[in-house]
């Protein structure tokens, strides 16, 4: 007697589907060493980043991730898994290729030959330069190792390889994996247009076209690379960084101020991220606060800076060369994310002064914490605050110190409105930039079937 359909078939179990994510850059530590973090931090404590916001989003959306980074450290592949998001993060060495390279370099990112290797004697140039020329060339494309790659995403079933910055020889290499191995591979933008040599010209325009698809949620940065390599748009996707609103909200606003010695009775203006003072507009916002200061003598007022970086010296000089000591600077990355809502929270105004940027993620975090922002119009800025002081900003010309200053110092004299646009930027985010709108987005986009 046949059973009946159902009642005593086996059940099939689906696989979760496995996204592979390679980040920018050479090596893991050329990240987390400029920024003071140990790689057990990076597993067991990191979060934030694009990397980790797609890994949280997807996650609640049912695909699992696998981080693959290289590093020069180690000589086996490592694999751990990332606490926060439960991502799977692989570690592979770099090829024997680029270690060589490296040693023989002061700069491997560099974009001229002198860059890359230092000041060179006449006769040594003569001699050498054509050899450096081809080190120069081949450098960053030998950091990639394609057999270590293939190796984890058939260990580990990945279904689609996402690479972040399309414009990196990375990606190149990537595409060519995904044909050799028939997957599916896409490139984010995340700011970096870091086309150093010709041979990234001859294989960049071939890469974007081969590729499925790039994420790119500035307006202006995909009408520039539909003009430029010719990408048709059913290619794109216009999907924006994640926010875990769990996390990123508002707390006490007192408790955040105890623990910055601030008082409660202070108008506090924030910043936070990486200290690089041309790209991240510090410079201008430290004029624009000393202008803001002079004109409202009296006024208690702070400005708040959160973080750290290659420029943090130039930084300390630039702050004690201020005509009013109001500034209060935690010269450290703060990567206790409840640390940092902490600090967000006693904030009253978020100010962002950045040059260049590709889609930045930290007004999205003060915004999720209820404050306002008043931004310059970097890349992916008018994408966040499209709808201007109804999105809950202030957007103002870049590398204006007037604009900027006259912006943050009409919030500070009206507290009723600075109120408002914070309410506003909160629920900016909570409708377009939530893990579980931006997870839906992804899967779609990354799983679909040509």
């Amino acid at each position: 007697m046949n059973s009946q359909v159902g009642e005593h078939a086996e059940l099939k179990i689906v696989p979760e589907p496995a996204i592979a994510l390679l980040p920018w850059g050479n090596v893991l530590e050329d990240f987390i060493d400029k920024i003071g973090v140990s790689l057990e931090a990076f597993c067991n404590e990191f979060t934030g980043s694009w990397m980790f916001g797609y890994a949280d989003a997807l996650q609640r959306v049912g695909v699992r991730t696998v981080l693959i980074c290289m590093s020069s450290r180690i000589a086996v592949p490592t694999r751990f898994q990332h606490a926060p998001t439960g991502a799977t993060i692989c570690i592979l060495p770099v090829p024997k290729t680029y270690r060589a390279l490296q040693r023989r370099m002061v700069n491997p990112y560099a974009r001229t030959v002198n860059q890359a290797f230092g000041q060179l004697r006449h006769a040594a140039r003569l001699l050498l330069w054509p050899l450096l020329v081809v080190m120069k060339e081949i450098v960053l494309y030998s950091t990639t190792p394609l057999k270590l790659i293939a190796d984890e995403l058939r260990r580990e079933g990945c279904t689609a390889i996402m690479c972040q910055e399309y414009e990196y020889p990375r990606f190149d290499i990537c595409v060519l994996l995904g044909r050799m191995m028939h997957l599916p591979v896409f490139g984010t933008f995340q700011g970096g247009n870091y086309q150093r040599c010709w041979i990234e010209r001859y294989l960049r325009p071939r890469s974007m076209r081969a590729c499925n698809g790039l994420i790119i949620a500035a307006k202006a940065e995909a009408e520039r690379v539909q003009s430029r390599y010719g990408i048709p748009a059913r290619k794109l996707a216009r999907i924006f960084n994640p926010v875990n609103l769990d996390l990123w909200n508002s707390i006490d606003r007192e408790k955040g101020r105890r623990a910055l010695n601030i008082s409660f009775g202070v108008q506090l203006v924030v910043w936070h991220g990486r200290v690089s003072i041309r790209q991240k507009g510090l410079d201008l916002l430290l004029d624009a606060w000393d202008r803001i200061c002079q004109e409202r003598p009296g006024r208690a007022l702070r400005l708040l800076l959160i973080g750290t970086g290659k420029d943090a010296d130039q930084l300390q000089k630039r702050i004690a060369a201020l005509s009013t000591q109001n500034v209060v600077w935690v010269n450290d990355f703060v990567h206790d994310r409840n640390r940092m809502r902490s600090y967000l929270s006693a904030g009253d105004i978020y100010a962002f002064p950045s040059r260049h940027e590709g889609f930045p993620v930290s007004p999205l975090e003060a915004m999720a914490c209820g404050l306002p922002v008043v931004a310059a119009d970097a890349p992916g800025i008018p994408d966040i605050l499209d709808g201007g002081e109804a999105s809950g900003g202030v957007v103002v010309p870049r590398e204006n110190v007037t604009e900027l200053a006259l912006a943050l110092g009409r919030l500070l004299d009206n507290k009723e409105w600075c109120r408002e646009l914070g309410k506003r930027a909160r629920h900016r985010v909570e409708c377009n930039f939530s893990r579980e709108v931006v997870g839906q987005q992804l899967r779609h986009f990354l799983l679909k079937k040509e």
